[in-house]
């Protein structure tokens, strides 16, 4: 079974995190003569990957002798081919670390977290005697230089890195850096001079275009647009923009509209202080803080701001308690005062957080907004507000789904709901053809359009294996190189844009070298990720990996859980990092909360559980098998009231299940969580399982048998955490 391969390699590499000293006591059995070679060497040409101590006790190296190159024997020279040998299967020569660079490397990141600049600056020179990282340490100092207004900017120094680091991901990095720190500096000069960058984000995009317009580089206003996001930089970006007339009333209103759907109210106050003058922001603040005493009294508004500031006040009635008697409000006193254009984006913004709250009003509210534009989050709602009717008003969902932008209409998702509709009406001709052109996709959407058409669900074919020559160049490639290293020591932050950066430009060939580079160093998430790339040659072996030699479908079948949902379910939860961390605490393979953990531990009578072990490969997989478990006989046996439930708490669910109207497919209830990531969450994990089980049985699997419908039920309390 492909689901219980055996590993490639033994080593317990597929950690998230590891203790440096760790390293040294993994590494190949000649440990004692390998370090002793490292001693006084540099390095040596052909390289593949470098290899290092944890700390210069560890190794015993005397830092004073560490950077010199001492000769060496013919038979010593042997004797380090061969150990490069038996480790890579290679007659390529590893270049070596010296111990104490490579630890002068781990020291001065740790001085750079804790902002010890002098101690950083110390470090540096022996730190980059690493041939591998030691351009990290140069890098934090210049990028702490860069972020210091009270000190210059090094201008020769930083030119000095990127000609040292050309192509190398830091060099990039650091140009972005610097680029926002000519912007800010107001060095719009340098900022052109400097051009673009190849991992770009937002703050690098509104730099640039500032810089172009403060020297008389023409700017469209869609740029500006396009470009913003609500970071410092494109902040100043925006405020010379709309000082300079780039942009006006037509771009800047939406901006904020779109800002209040997201309820991000800090962001919103900051754009509503691009638009309006002080008096007008003294009225923004207290319709904000309480519309309906705002509103009290108030003449029908005379100017295109007061229109606008009255129209956000009464969207704000939207939000509470008091919807239906607000609505009424509304309608008596404001139908006729402010423009239909307004007030039909007034209803629509009752039927948003009607929709968010799952209320099976939220259909009618939007039915008020007539034929409004409204922005492509609101069009999403409105016709997730509409699938969950009973019945479906099929009409209105394709007009919503066509008042959607191109780009939006283009997605999958709204693809596929469109030949629903479409088929629904009658046009199967019309339906089909949107079938097929998402069928070929291997997603959640593309699956469904597949047995929509018919099809009989299948794998693609298996591309050709990657060979030797394939492998030993991606081997040889510098930046995949510095990632490993990196991985190893436990650095995801940088070793994942280390990773990411070195696959640019890559071919499916390559991009399949790279991702089997990655399993045989058992780095599960850039596997996937990197298997994802391809376009024409698709490795489902590496898409969907299924590691740790049987035991999760072990752990699984013990208690009696579908193998093929729960390797779905970890693929989306850690990519198999076994002790991945989010942001919130939860940990581990199965990513467990901690107090979910050891109310587990405890009702399965797990006495030897402590939390130091969630991490534990066994002790997670018990636990986390044995919670979803729980979850899934509470929810009725339902895989996608389970899932939704792991993720957002199993109570959640339950609230949702219970505002349906009536039946519905296991696809629209996953389609209209009102949570973002909860939503994407089901249908990942649904859609991972599903080819998880054609691999693992070889037989055709359906989706939606998968999905099945999810029935309207009395809310319950759930007795779990």
């Amino acid at each position: 079974m492909w689901g219980q391969d055996k590993m490639v390699s033994n080593r317990q590499r597929y950690q998230k995190t590891w203790n440096f000293s760790a390293l040294v006591r993994a590494k190949h059995s000649r440990a004692s003569i390998w370090l002793t070679l490292m001693v006084g060497l540099t390095g040596c040409a052909g390289a593949e990957r470098p290899v290092h101590s944890a700390t210069a006790t560890d190794a015993q190296v005397d830092l004073g002798q560490s950077l010199v190159p001492a000769p060496l024997g013919s038979k010593v020279e042997a004797l380090l081919e061969e150990i490069n040998d038996s480790r890579s299967g290679t007659g390529t020569v590893t270049l070596i670390t010296p111990p104490a660079a490579r630890q002068a490397v781990v020291d001065a990141r740790d001085a750079m977290k804790k902002s010890q600049w002098a101690r950083l600056q110390t470090l540096a020179p022996l730190a980059k005697s690493d041939p591998v990282l030691g351009s990290y340490a140069d890098y934090w100092l210049l990028r702490q230089q860069l972020q210091d207004s009270t000190r210059p900017v090094p201008d020769a120094l930083l030119q000095k890195f990127m000609q040292e680091n050309q192509d190398a991901y830091l060099a990039d990095r650091l140009k972005a850096d610097w680029i926002i720190a000519a912007a800010r500096a107001g060095n719009y000069a340098l900022v052109n001079q400097l051009g673009p960058v190849t991992n770009s984000n937002t703050h690098v995009e509104c730099s640039r275009l500032l810089a172009q317009h403060m020297t008389g580089q023409r700017v469209k206003p869609a740029q500006v647009v396009a470009a913003f996001s609500p970071n410092r930089s494109c902040w100043s970006m925006l405020d010379q923009m709309a000082d300079s007339k780039v942009v006006g009333w037509k771009e800047l209103q939406p901006l904020l509209r779109a800002t209040l759907e997201s309820n991000k109210t800090g962001n919103a106050q900051r754009m509503a202080a691009v638009m309006f003058d002080a008096r007008q922001m003294v009225d923004y603040a207290a319709l904000m803080n309480n519309p309906r005493k705002w509103l009290a009294g108030r003449t029908p508004p005379r100017s295109r701001a007061e229109t606008e500031l009255v129209a956000i006040a009464l969207s704000r009635l939207a939000y509470g308690k008091e919807r239906e008697t607000n609505a009424v409000y509304v309608e008596s006193a404001w139908s006729k005062a402010i423009p239909k254009s307004d007030i039909e984006w007034v209803w629509s913004q009752f039927g948003l957080v009607a929709a968010l709250n799952v209320a099976p009003d939220a259909a009618g509210w939007y039915r008020r907004s007539g034929n409004q534009r409204l922005t492509d989050y609101n069009h999403a709602w409105q016709v997730r507000s509409e699938l969950r009717q009973a019945p479906i008003n099929w009409d209105l969902v394709a007009n919503s789904i066509r008042r959607m932008s191109a780009s939006q209409a283009a997605e999958p998702v709204w693809v596929y709901w469109y030949a629903r509709a479409l088929a629904a009406q009658g046009q199967k001709a019309a339906a089909t053809k949107h079938y097929e052109s998402i069928a070929h996709e291997l997603n959640f959407y593309g699956q469904l359009a597949s047995e929509e058409l018919g099809k009989t669900p299948s794998l693609p074919p298996a591309p050709a294996p990657v060979t030797a020559a394939e492998l030993q160049a991606a081997r040889s490639n510098a930046g995949l190189q510095r990632a490993i290293q990196l991985f190893e020591l436990g650095w995801r932050p940088e070793a994942v844009p280390e990773w990411n950066f070195a696959l640019r430009g890559m071919d499916d060939r390559r991009l399949l070298a790279a991702a089997e580079l990655a399993r045989r160093e058992q780095i599960f998430d850039r596997v996937v990720n990197t298997s994802l790339l391809t376009e024409s040659e698709v490795d489902f072996t590496q898409r969907f990996v299924a590691p740790f030699e049987g035991r999760v479908t072990e752990k699984a079948r013990l208690i009696n859980l579908d193998p093929a949902w729960v390797y779905g379910l970890i693929r989306q939860e850690s990519r198999f990092i076994t002790d991945a961390r989010s942001h919130v605490g939860a940990s581990g393979l199965m990513q467990l909360m901690p107090a979910t953990a050891r109310w587990v531990a405890k009702k399965i009578g797990m006495t030897n559980f402590t939390p130091s072990s969630v991490n534990d490969f066994d002790t997670n997989t018990v636990l986390g098998t044995n919670y979803l478990s729980m979850v899934l006989s509470k929810l009725n046996g339902s895989q996608v009231l389970a899932t939704a439930g792991y993720n957002a708490g199993p109570g959640r669910p339950v609230q949702w299940r219970a505002k349906l109207a009536g039946p519905v497919e296991g696809a629209i209830f996953a389609e209209t969580i009102p949570f973002t990531e909860t939503r994407m969450y089901v249908k990942n994990v649904m859609s991972n399982a599903t080819y998880y089980a054609m691999m693992f049985t070889g037989k055709p699997q359906s989706l939606k048998e998968r999905l099945g419908t999810v029935s309207p039920e009395p809310e319950k309390r759930i007795a779990l955490p």
